[in-house]
Protein backbone atom coordinates (compact mmCIF):
# COMPACT_ATOMS: atom_id res chain seq x y z
CA UNK A 1 0.00 0.00 0.00
CA UNK A 2 1.73 3.47 -0.87
CA UNK A 3 2.29 5.90 1.62
CA UNK A 4 -0.30 8.92 2.22
CA UNK A 5 1.33 12.09 1.97
CA UNK A 6 0.95 12.50 5.84
CA UNK A 7 3.34 9.73 6.17
CA UNK A 8 5.41 10.40 3.60
CA UNK A 9 5.98 13.94 5.22
CA UNK A 10 6.64 12.40 8.46
CA UNK A 11 9.29 10.32 7.37
CA UNK A 12 11.05 13.68 6.17
CA UNK A 13 10.49 15.52 9.22
CA UNK A 14 11.76 12.04 11.75
CA UNK A 15 15.08 12.86 11.49
CA UNK A 16 15.08 16.71 11.84
CA UNK A 17 12.93 17.04 14.72
CA UNK A 18 15.12 14.33 16.50
CA UNK A 19 17.87 15.95 15.53
CA UNK A 20 16.90 19.48 17.18
CA UNK A 21 16.22 17.14 19.99
CA UNK A 22 19.35 15.41 20.36
CA UNK A 23 21.23 18.46 19.55
CA UNK A 24 19.63 20.76 22.32
CA UNK A 25 19.14 18.32 25.19
CA UNK A 26 21.52 15.44 24.08
CA UNK A 27 20.12 11.74 25.68
CA UNK A 28 19.70 10.00 22.22
CA UNK A 29 18.28 7.20 23.46
CA UNK A 30 15.07 9.00 25.50
CA UNK A 31 15.08 11.83 22.95
CA UNK A 32 14.13 9.00 19.99
CA UNK A 33 11.27 7.66 22.04
CA UNK A 34 10.05 10.98 22.71
CA UNK A 35 10.35 11.76 19.11
CA UNK A 36 8.45 8.51 17.99
CA UNK A 37 5.64 9.16 20.27
CA UNK A 38 4.93 12.82 18.81
CA UNK A 39 5.15 10.34 15.42
CA UNK A 40 2.41 8.47 16.22
CA UNK A 41 0.10 11.50 17.86
CA UNK A 42 0.52 13.33 14.03
CA UNK A 43 -0.09 9.65 12.56
CA UNK A 44 -3.42 9.16 14.39
CA UNK A 45 -4.23 12.88 14.82
CA UNK A 46 -3.50 14.79 11.78
CA UNK A 47 -5.82 12.48 8.91
CA UNK A 48 -8.41 13.88 11.53
CA UNK A 49 -7.29 17.69 12.63
CA UNK A 50 -5.53 18.51 9.33
CA UNK A 51 -1.44 19.08 9.00
CA UNK A 52 -0.98 22.13 11.28
CA UNK A 53 0.75 25.18 9.79
CA UNK A 54 4.26 24.22 10.71
CA UNK A 55 4.32 20.58 11.07
CA UNK A 56 7.76 20.49 11.84
CA UNK A 57 7.15 22.70 14.81
CA UNK A 58 4.18 20.84 16.48
CA UNK A 59 6.49 17.67 16.17
CA UNK A 60 9.09 19.38 18.27
CA UNK A 61 6.85 20.89 20.21
CA UNK A 62 4.88 17.81 21.14
CA UNK A 63 8.34 15.73 21.37
CA UNK A 64 10.09 18.05 23.99
CA UNK A 65 7.13 18.14 26.06
CA UNK A 66 7.05 14.27 26.00
CA UNK A 67 11.34 14.37 26.47
CA UNK A 68 11.05 16.24 29.04
CA UNK A 69 8.28 14.31 31.27
CA UNK A 70 10.28 11.28 30.36
CA UNK A 71 13.89 12.72 31.64
CA UNK A 72 12.11 14.46 34.93
CA UNK A 73 10.54 11.00 35.80
CA UNK A 74 13.94 9.69 36.12
CA UNK A 75 15.36 12.78 37.55
CA UNK A 76 16.07 11.09 41.49
CA UNK A 77 17.67 8.19 39.84
CA UNK A 78 19.39 10.28 36.89
CA UNK A 79 20.53 13.21 39.29
CA UNK A 80 18.90 15.26 36.20
CA UNK A 81 17.12 17.57 37.90
CA UNK A 82 19.76 20.46 37.55
CA UNK A 83 19.71 19.99 34.22
CA UNK A 84 16.20 19.82 33.71
CA UNK A 85 15.89 23.20 35.73
CA UNK A 86 18.28 25.05 33.46
CA UNK A 87 16.36 23.87 30.30
CA UNK A 88 14.33 26.41 28.06
CA UNK A 89 10.90 25.14 28.04
CA UNK A 90 9.31 24.02 24.60
CA UNK A 91 6.92 26.70 24.69
CA UNK A 92 9.57 29.16 24.10
CA UNK A 93 10.54 28.02 21.41
CA UNK A 94 7.89 26.81 19.28
CA UNK A 95 8.31 28.70 16.14
CA UNK A 96 10.79 27.66 13.65
CA UNK A 97 13.14 31.30 14.50
CA UNK A 98 13.50 29.67 17.75
CA UNK A 99 15.36 26.66 16.47
CA UNK A 100 18.23 26.78 13.71
CA UNK A 101 17.73 27.44 10.47
CA UNK A 102 16.44 24.97 7.60
CA UNK A 103 20.49 24.74 6.59
CA UNK A 104 21.19 23.29 10.16
CA UNK A 105 18.30 20.55 9.63
CA UNK A 106 19.89 19.18 7.13
CA UNK A 107 23.39 19.21 8.99
CA UNK A 108 21.30 17.55 11.53
CA UNK A 109 20.20 14.52 9.93
CA UNK A 110 23.34 13.94 8.54
CA UNK A 111 25.05 13.86 12.31
CA UNK A 112 22.05 11.88 13.04
CA UNK A 113 23.42 9.03 10.30
CA UNK A 114 26.84 9.22 11.46
CA UNK A 115 25.20 8.48 15.03
CA UNK A 116 23.46 5.97 14.14
CA UNK A 117 25.86 4.30 11.76
CA UNK A 118 28.76 4.82 13.95
CA UNK A 119 31.30 1.89 14.47
CA UNK A 120 30.43 1.09 18.01
CA UNK A 121 27.12 -0.94 17.07
CA UNK A 122 26.62 -3.98 15.47
CA UNK A 123 25.58 -3.74 11.89
CA UNK A 124 22.29 -5.07 12.74
CA UNK A 125 22.07 -2.28 15.18
CA UNK A 126 23.16 0.50 13.00
CA UNK A 127 20.22 -0.61 10.23
CA UNK A 128 17.37 -0.74 13.18
CA UNK A 129 18.50 1.93 14.26
CA UNK A 130 19.16 4.16 11.08
CA UNK A 131 15.65 2.99 9.70
CA UNK A 132 13.42 3.77 13.09
CA UNK A 133 15.64 7.39 13.95
CA UNK A 134 16.35 8.62 10.02
CA UNK A 135 13.94 6.71 8.24
CA UNK A 136 10.66 6.98 10.80
CA UNK A 137 9.63 3.81 10.51
CA UNK A 138 8.17 2.27 13.28
CA UNK A 139 9.57 -0.52 15.11
CA UNK A 140 6.95 -2.85 13.88
CA UNK A 141 7.97 -2.06 10.18
CA UNK A 142 11.85 -2.80 10.98
CA UNK A 143 10.82 -5.94 11.95
CA UNK A 144 8.33 -6.55 9.07
CA UNK A 145 11.03 -6.04 7.20
CA UNK A 146 13.41 -8.11 8.46
CA UNK A 147 11.34 -10.64 9.31
CA UNK A 148 12.01 -11.34 12.85
CA UNK A 149 9.53 -10.80 15.78
CA UNK A 150 8.69 -7.16 16.48
CA UNK A 151 10.07 -8.25 20.20
CA UNK A 152 13.27 -8.98 18.64
CA UNK A 153 14.12 -5.56 16.95
CA UNK A 154 12.52 -3.46 19.83
CA UNK A 155 16.07 -5.31 22.07
CA UNK A 156 17.90 -5.05 19.10
CA UNK A 157 17.22 -1.09 18.74
CA UNK A 158 17.23 -1.01 23.00
CA UNK A 159 20.48 -2.09 22.47
CA UNK A 160 21.50 0.27 20.01
CA UNK A 161 20.66 3.34 22.44
CA UNK A 162 22.29 1.61 25.17
CA UNK A 163 25.37 1.47 23.64
CA UNK A 164 25.10 4.57 22.41
CA UNK A 165 24.52 6.11 25.65
CA UNK A 166 27.28 3.92 27.63
CA UNK A 167 29.91 5.09 24.52
CA UNK A 168 29.51 8.35 25.85
CA UNK A 169 28.88 9.32 21.92
CA UNK A 170 28.45 13.19 21.09
CA UNK A 171 25.86 14.61 18.78
CA UNK A 172 28.37 15.98 16.98
CA UNK A 173 30.10 15.60 13.53
CA UNK A 174 32.95 13.22 13.02
CA UNK A 175 36.30 15.09 13.02
CA UNK A 176 38.05 15.29 9.98
CA UNK A 177 40.18 12.14 11.16
CA UNK A 178 36.81 10.26 11.42
CA UNK A 179 34.96 11.58 8.22
CA UNK A 180 35.95 8.78 5.59
CA UNK A 181 35.40 5.75 7.88
CA UNK A 182 31.79 7.26 8.92
CA UNK A 183 30.75 7.92 5.57
CA UNK A 184 31.61 4.40 4.56
CA UNK A 185 29.74 3.13 7.44
CA UNK A 186 26.76 5.26 6.57
CA UNK A 187 26.43 4.06 3.03
CA UNK A 188 27.52 0.74 3.97
CA UNK A 189 24.31 0.78 5.95
CA UNK A 190 22.45 2.20 3.12
CA UNK A 191 23.59 -0.46 0.66
CA UNK A 192 23.12 -3.42 3.11
CA UNK A 193 18.75 -1.89 3.64
CA UNK A 194 18.66 -1.53 -0.67
CA UNK A 195 19.83 -4.70 -0.89
CA UNK A 196 17.86 -6.40 1.37
CA UNK A 197 15.04 -4.75 -0.79
CA UNK A 198 16.09 -5.58 -3.63
CA UNK A 199 16.86 -9.60 -3.12
CA UNK A 200 15.27 -10.26 0.22
CA UNK A 201 17.35 -12.89 1.57
CA UNK A 202 14.46 -14.74 3.07
CA UNK A 203 10.57 -15.02 2.82
CA UNK A 204 8.04 -15.64 0.04
CA UNK A 205 8.93 -12.40 -2.37
CA UNK A 206 11.64 -11.41 -4.11
CA UNK A 207 11.20 -7.80 -3.33
CA UNK A 208 10.81 -5.33 -0.57
CA UNK A 209 9.82 -2.26 -2.53
CA UNK A 210 9.41 -0.35 0.75
CA UNK A 211 12.58 -1.17 1.81
CA UNK A 212 14.68 -0.39 -2.04
CA UNK A 213 12.50 3.10 -1.68
CA UNK A 214 13.33 3.72 1.71
CA UNK A 215 17.26 3.33 0.83
CA UNK A 216 17.35 5.07 -2.53
CA UNK A 217 15.42 8.03 -0.38
CA UNK A 218 18.12 8.85 2.40
CA UNK A 219 21.15 8.06 -0.07
CA UNK A 220 19.51 11.40 -1.97
CA UNK A 221 19.38 12.29 0.82
CA UNK A 222 23.14 11.89 1.42
CA UNK A 223 24.05 13.07 -1.37
CA UNK A 224 22.06 16.13 -1.01
CA UNK A 225 24.04 16.92 1.77
CA UNK A 226 27.62 15.94 0.29
CA UNK A 227 26.93 16.90 -2.91
CA UNK A 228 30.93 16.21 -4.18
CA UNK A 229 31.39 12.86 -2.64
CA UNK A 230 31.57 10.70 -5.50
CA UNK A 231 31.21 7.47 -3.66
CA UNK A 232 28.07 9.17 -2.30
CA UNK A 233 26.76 9.56 -5.94
CA UNK A 234 28.18 6.07 -7.03
CA UNK A 235 25.79 4.50 -4.58
CA UNK A 236 22.83 6.39 -5.40
CA UNK A 237 23.75 5.42 -9.08
CA UNK A 238 24.06 2.02 -8.45
CA UNK A 239 20.45 1.69 -6.75
CA UNK A 240 19.22 3.47 -8.99
CA UNK A 241 20.11 1.42 -12.28
CA UNK A 242 19.36 -1.61 -10.16
CA UNK A 243 16.24 -0.49 -9.23
CA UNK A 244 15.51 0.67 -12.96
CA UNK A 245 15.07 -3.12 -13.60
CA UNK A 246 12.41 -4.48 -10.94
CA UNK A 247 9.54 -3.98 -13.13
CA UNK A 248 10.94 -6.62 -15.25
CA UNK A 249 12.36 -8.35 -12.73
CA UNK A 250 9.23 -10.43 -11.29
CA UNK A 251 7.42 -12.71 -13.46
CA UNK A 252 3.20 -12.83 -14.19
CA UNK A 253 3.13 -15.63 -11.35
CA UNK A 254 5.63 -14.02 -8.88
CA UNK A 255 8.73 -16.00 -10.38
CA UNK A 256 12.08 -14.53 -10.99
CA UNK A 257 12.98 -13.47 -14.21
CA UNK A 258 17.04 -13.44 -15.15
CA UNK A 259 18.03 -10.06 -16.86
CA UNK A 260 18.73 -11.92 -19.88
CA UNK A 261 15.49 -12.68 -20.36
CA UNK A 262 14.09 -9.78 -19.41
CA UNK A 263 11.79 -7.01 -21.03
CA UNK A 264 13.95 -4.69 -21.10
CA UNK A 265 11.25 -1.76 -21.98
CA UNK A 266 9.38 -2.30 -18.64
CA UNK A 267 12.48 -0.58 -17.30
CA UNK A 268 12.65 2.59 -16.02
CA UNK A 269 13.98 5.13 -18.18
CA UNK A 270 13.94 7.92 -15.91
CA UNK A 271 15.65 6.37 -13.47
CA UNK A 272 18.18 5.12 -15.72
CA UNK A 273 19.35 8.35 -17.57
CA UNK A 274 19.52 9.67 -14.13
CA UNK A 275 22.03 6.69 -12.63
CA UNK A 276 23.94 7.41 -15.81
CA UNK A 277 24.39 10.90 -15.51
CA UNK A 278 25.12 10.25 -11.68
CA UNK A 279 27.89 8.03 -12.51
CA UNK A 280 29.41 9.75 -15.58
CA UNK A 281 29.50 13.19 -13.53
CA UNK A 282 31.27 11.10 -10.56
CA UNK A 283 34.00 8.96 -12.29
CA UNK A 284 36.42 11.56 -13.32
CA UNK A 285 36.38 13.39 -9.48
CA UNK A 286 39.41 11.98 -7.88
CA UNK A 287 40.25 8.07 -6.23
CA UNK A 288 37.13 5.94 -7.93
CA UNK A 289 35.57 3.62 -5.24
CA UNK A 290 33.82 0.74 -5.30
CA UNK A 291 29.89 1.94 -5.55
CA UNK A 292 31.68 4.06 -8.67
CA UNK A 293 32.54 1.06 -10.07
CA UNK A 294 29.69 -1.24 -9.41
CA UNK A 295 27.11 1.40 -10.40
CA UNK A 296 29.82 1.93 -13.98
CA UNK A 297 28.97 -2.03 -14.06
CA UNK A 298 25.38 -1.69 -14.01
CA UNK A 299 25.24 1.54 -16.28
CA UNK A 300 26.97 -1.13 -18.72
CA UNK A 301 24.03 -3.94 -18.30
CA UNK A 302 21.04 -1.16 -18.53
CA UNK A 303 22.57 0.30 -21.55
CA UNK A 304 22.81 -2.40 -23.60
CA UNK A 305 19.20 -2.75 -25.50
CA UNK A 306 19.62 -6.25 -25.46
CA UNK A 307 21.12 -9.18 -23.63
CA UNK A 308 23.20 -10.14 -26.25
CA UNK A 309 24.25 -6.70 -26.78
CA UNK A 310 26.00 -6.42 -23.53
CA UNK A 311 29.39 -5.25 -23.09
CA UNK A 312 31.15 -8.18 -21.29
CA UNK A 313 34.19 -7.41 -22.10
CA UNK A 314 34.10 -3.37 -20.34
CA UNK A 315 32.25 -5.76 -17.66
CA UNK A 316 35.21 -7.94 -16.82
CA UNK A 317 37.53 -4.94 -16.66
CA UNK A 318 35.28 -3.25 -14.11
CA UNK A 319 35.04 -5.91 -12.30
CA UNK A 320 39.19 -6.44 -12.24
CA UNK A 321 39.64 -3.19 -10.84
CA UNK A 322 36.59 -3.99 -8.55
CA UNK A 323 38.73 -6.93 -7.47
CA UNK A 324 41.60 -4.99 -6.95
CA UNK A 325 40.57 -2.98 -4.28
CA UNK A 326 39.05 -5.05 -1.78
CA UNK A 327 38.83 -9.11 -1.34
CA UNK A 328 35.12 -9.84 -2.01
CA UNK A 329 33.90 -13.55 -2.73
CA UNK A 330 31.10 -12.09 -4.30
CA UNK A 331 32.74 -9.75 -6.50
CA UNK A 332 35.27 -12.34 -7.36
CA UNK A 333 31.81 -14.89 -8.17
CA UNK A 334 30.71 -11.81 -10.15
CA UNK A 335 33.96 -11.84 -12.05
CA UNK A 336 33.88 -15.14 -12.95
CA UNK A 337 30.24 -15.17 -14.92
CA UNK A 338 31.81 -11.84 -16.44
CA UNK A 339 34.87 -13.77 -17.68
CA UNK A 340 32.45 -16.57 -19.10
CA UNK A 341 30.34 -14.40 -20.65
CA UNK A 342 33.69 -11.86 -22.47
CA UNK A 343 36.07 -15.58 -23.01
CA UNK A 344 33.80 -18.56 -23.19
CA UNK A 345 32.22 -20.86 -20.38
CA UNK A 346 35.08 -23.14 -19.65
CA UNK A 347 37.28 -19.72 -18.55
CA UNK A 348 34.52 -18.55 -15.73
CA UNK A 349 34.51 -22.33 -14.41
CA UNK A 350 37.84 -22.21 -13.95
CA UNK A 351 37.49 -19.08 -11.50
CA UNK A 352 35.04 -20.56 -9.86
CA UNK A 353 36.32 -23.58 -9.46
CA UNK A 354 38.90 -21.51 -7.12
CA UNK A 355 36.52 -20.00 -4.99
CA UNK A 356 34.96 -23.16 -3.89
CA UNK A 357 37.00 -23.83 -0.55
CA UNK A 358 36.42 -20.71 0.41
CA UNK A 359 34.60 -20.42 3.64
CA UNK A 360 32.77 -17.12 3.27
CA UNK A 361 30.76 -18.66 0.38
CA UNK A 362 30.08 -22.26 1.98
CA UNK A 363 26.25 -21.63 2.14
CA UNK A 364 26.15 -19.28 -0.47
CA UNK A 365 23.42 -20.40 -2.99
CA UNK A 366 25.24 -17.67 -5.74
CA UNK A 367 28.11 -19.82 -5.95
CA UNK A 368 26.24 -23.10 -6.80
CA UNK A 369 23.97 -21.28 -9.53
CA UNK A 370 26.69 -19.46 -10.90
CA UNK A 371 28.09 -22.78 -11.89
CA UNK A 372 24.88 -24.46 -12.70
CA UNK A 373 24.05 -21.82 -15.41
CA UNK A 374 28.24 -22.37 -16.75
CA UNK A 375 27.43 -26.11 -17.14
CA UNK A 376 24.44 -25.75 -18.20
CA UNK A 377 25.97 -23.51 -21.23
CA UNK A 378 28.52 -26.25 -21.76
CA UNK A 379 26.01 -28.89 -21.89
CA UNK A 380 26.63 -30.35 -18.79
CA UNK A 381 23.24 -30.80 -17.93
CA UNK A 382 23.63 -34.02 -14.81
CA UNK A 383 26.12 -31.60 -13.00
CA UNK A 384 24.03 -28.13 -13.90
CA UNK A 385 21.01 -29.77 -12.54
CA UNK A 386 22.67 -31.13 -9.64
CA UNK A 387 24.20 -27.39 -8.92
CA UNK A 388 20.66 -25.65 -9.39
CA UNK A 389 19.48 -28.03 -6.55
CA UNK A 390 22.37 -27.04 -4.14
CA UNK A 391 21.65 -23.53 -4.70
CA UNK A 392 17.50 -23.78 -4.31
CA UNK A 393 18.49 -26.19 -0.94
CA UNK A 394 20.73 -22.86 0.22
CA UNK A 395 18.35 -20.26 -0.25
CA UNK A 396 16.07 -18.76 1.87
CA UNK A 397 13.49 -17.08 -0.58
CA UNK A 398 10.93 -19.13 -2.12
CA UNK A 399 10.66 -16.87 -5.14
CA UNK A 400 14.48 -17.96 -5.79
CA UNK A 401 14.07 -21.53 -5.01
CA UNK A 402 11.30 -22.21 -7.49
CA UNK A 403 13.22 -20.83 -9.80
CA UNK A 404 16.66 -22.96 -9.20
CA UNK A 405 14.33 -25.55 -9.09
CA UNK A 406 12.56 -25.23 -12.13
CA UNK A 407 15.85 -24.67 -13.91
CA UNK A 408 16.39 -28.42 -12.61
CA UNK A 409 13.23 -29.64 -13.57
CA UNK A 410 13.98 -28.27 -17.37
CA UNK A 411 17.36 -29.77 -17.41
CA UNK A 412 15.62 -33.66 -15.80
CA UNK A 413 12.58 -33.43 -18.72
CA UNK A 414 14.01 -31.85 -21.89
CA UNK A 415 15.92 -33.68 -23.97
CA UNK A 416 19.51 -32.53 -25.04
CA UNK A 417 19.75 -29.77 -27.65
Amino acid sequence: MPATPAEDLLRELAPQVLGALVRRYGHFDTAEDAVQEALIAAADGWPRDGVPDNPRGWLITVASRRLTDLLRRDQARTRREETVARWVLPEQWWAPAADRPAAADADDTLVLLFLCCHPALTPASQIALTLRAVGGLSTAEVARAFLVPEATMTRRISRGKQRIRDSGLRFAPPTPAERADRVAAVLHVLYLVFTEGYARTAGPGLLRADLTAEAIRLTRLVHRLLPDDPEVAGLLALMLLTDARAPARIGAHGELVPMAEQDRRRWRADQIAEGVALITGALPRGVVGPYQLQAAIAAVHDEAPTAAATDWAQITALYEVLLGLSDNPVVALNHAVAVAMSRGAPAGLALLADLADDVRLADDPRLPAARAHLWERVGERVAAREAYRMAAARSTNLAQQRYLNARADRLADDPPG
